[in-house]
C-alpha cells in the first residue's frame, strides 16, 4: 500500500541519495517529462536551470538554520525539453545531520500562477528575499551587497516583471491575485 500511494501521490515525489534521485513517481515524471524510470540514477543537477542555481540551493541547505531536516522553497526548474517552469519544492532530510545523504522532496508545478522571467542568480536571490519582505538593507546586509545595489536589482526586478511599485511585484513573484 505504501507503493501505491508514493507512486500515485497528486504531487510529484523523489527519494534522493547524495543528489541523485533513488526513485520517483508518475507525477514526478509528468511534471519534468518522461517516465520514472527515465530519472533513476540521475544527478538532480539536470533538473535545474544553471549549475550556479544547482550549487546556490546546495550552498543553503549546509546552512545551520536548514539543519532542521526540513526546507522548502519556490524557484525555477528544468524540464527534460529544456522548458523553465516555477516549482515549489519542499524537502526532508532523513538524516538532518547530513542533509543530502538521504531525503524526500516534493515537486509542484506552479507554472501557470507566475510567467518565467529570465533572472540573474542574483535578481533570483533579491526576489526570494523581497518576497520574505526584508528590506533592501537587511537583503544588502545578507548578500553582503549595498543597499542601492539591491535597490537597482529590485529596479530590474520592476522592469522584467512590468511592475509599477514592489508591492505589485512582491505579487507576481509570489503568485498572488492583484
Amino acid at each position: 500500500m505504501s507503493d501505491l500511494a508514493f507512486d500515485y501521490a497528486p504531487v510529484g515525489l523523489a527519494v534522493l541519495d547524495r543528489r541523485i534521485i533513488t526513485r520517483c513517481n508518475l507525477q514526478f515524471a509528468a511534471t519534468f517529462g518522461g517516465t520514472a524510470g527515465d530519472y533513476t540514477g540521475m544527478l538532480v543537477a539536470e533538473l535545474y536551470p544553471s549549475q550556479e542555481d544547482y550549487n546556490r540551493i546546495g550552498a543553503v541547505l549546509q546552512q545551520p538554520e536548514a539543519q532542521s531536516g526540513s526546507y522548502n522553497d519556490e524557484r525555477i526548474m528544468r524540464r527534460r525539453s529544456g522548458e523553465l517552469f516555477w516549482c515549489r519544492v519542499r524537502g526532508r532530510s532523513v538524516t538532518p545531520h547530513a542533509p543530502f545523504q538521504v531525503g524526500i522532496w516534493s515537486f509542484a508545478d506552479i507554472s501557470e500562477d507566475r510567467p518565467v522571467v529570465s533572472l540573474t542568480p542574483r535578481e533570483r536571490e533579491v526576489a526570494i528575499l523581497t518576497c520574505k519582505g526584508l528590506s533592501a538593507k537587511e537583503i544588502g546586509k545578507q548578500l553582503e551587497l549595498s543597499y542601492r545595489t539591491v535597490e537597482s536589482h529590485r529596479a530590474h526586478l520592476l522592469q522584467k516583471f512590468e511592475a509599477r511599485k514592489l508591492p505589485e511585484l512582491v505579487a507576481k513573484l509570489t503568485g498572488m491575485p492583484l
